[in-house]
Parts: C-alpha cells; sequence; structure tokens
C-alpha cells in the first residue's frame, strides 16, 4: 500500500514563496503614509511635498458680529440652531444639523458648558480650513465669547461658499447641480 512517507508527503502544504518582491525595491518604507514622493524620468533623488502654509486670517473679525444682524439675533437667542449649522457643514454632512444643535441645547441646559463642546468644533474648521488662532485659543475664545465666536465661523462658513440654510448636503447637490443633469424629456406624444 502507502508508505507513511510517502502520506506525509502528499499531504503537506508547500512550503510559502521566498519573500523576494517581483518589484523593484525604491528604498521607500511601506509605512510611510503620510509623506509623499515623486520622481521624474530617470532622476533619483525623490522629491518632498510642499511644507504646508502659514494659516490665514478668519475672513471677519470676531466682534464682527454685527455684519450679520439676522443671524446675530438668532445667535443670540438660541445658539444651538447656528451651532447646528456650523457642525453640519463642518462635518460634511455625517453628523445632522438637528442632532448637533439639539446636543448643544441639551449640554447648555444641563451644564453650561456648551463652550467645551463647541470649541472643538472651532479647532476642527480651523484645521480644514488653514485658519490662524485668532485672537487666541479656541477653548478661550469659547469660553469668553461663545455668541461671537459662533457668529464668527458662521459668517466664515459663508464666505468660503456654503449657504448655511441649506446645509452640507444641500450645498453639494446646489454644486452639482449643473454637472451632471439628464435632459428635461417632456412626456406624451407630441405632433
Amino acid at each position: 500500500m502507502y508508505s507513511s512517507e510517502s502520506v506525509y508527503q502528499k499531504f503537506t502544504p508547500a512550503p510559502p514563496p521566498p519573500l523576494v518582491s517581483a518589484v523593484p525595491a525604491t528604498g521607500i518604507p511601506a509605512s510611510s503614509t503620510n509623506q509623499t514622493y515623486s520622481w521624474s524620468g530617470t532622476h533619483t533623488t525623490p522629491t518632498l511635498p510642499p511644507r504646508p502654509q502659514a494659516p490665514v486670517p478668519w475672513s471677519t473679525g470676531l466682534c464682527g458680529c454685527c455684519s450679520d444682524v439676522k443671524n446675530c439675533c438668532i445667535t443670540c437667542w438660541c445658539p444651538c440652531i447656528t451651532f447646528g449649522q456650523i457642525s453640519e457643514i463642518i462635518d460634511k454632512g455625517s453628523s445632522s444639523c438637528g442632532a448637533n444643535g439639539a446636543l448643544y441645547a441639551l449640554i447648555l441646559c444641563l451644564t453650561g458648558c456648551q463652550c467645551c463642546y463647541s470649541c472643538f468644533y472651532r479647532s476642527k474648521m480651523r484645521q480644514q480650513y488653514n485658519l490662524q488662532k485668532d485672537p487666541c485659543g479656541d477653548c478661550l475664545v469659547h469660553c469668553c465669547c461663545e455668541l461671537c465666536a459662533l457668529c464668527q465661523e458662521y459668517r466664515e462658513l459663508e464666505n468660503h461658499g456654503y449657504d448655511m440654510k441649506l446645509g452640507w448636503h444641500g450645498n453639494v447637490e446646489k454644486q452639482n447641480r449643473g454637472v451632471a443633469m439628464a435632459p428635461i424629456v417632456q412626456e406624451g406624444m407630441n405632433r
């Protein structure tokens, strides 16, 4: 019959292939995901990505609330509305205006420390738009001038082209409206 050696060889898995890749080595570590390199032609010296630009100033000042009186009034009487609108745009639609506004109102009513929640969004906004820490740190701005900070963030997003009443999805739809629209076809038969 079968010898134990042939059965052993028959069911033993093949050894793994050698760890030599068919792709030539480039000298770039595989784990460097935050760095980009490029080569042009036969030139072998890597080109590093450009240095980050210096932060830009806010388009309006912290105390420029009266430049948009309607938003200033809404923010004074119900800051959760303004905060909800801001947070939906900053989160790029991954959270809703209503949910974030309600959470803001809940934190305001229970603890009075809504500035801890809203300063997080100011920091996130500054990073997205490369804005300066002006006039001071984000948490200090929100702790001392919560309503002015919300108005400034609202105006900044408007100056970046957002229609705050539409929310994130409405702005995306508005931007894409003319890009991939099918032609309008009349229904019915015409002679």
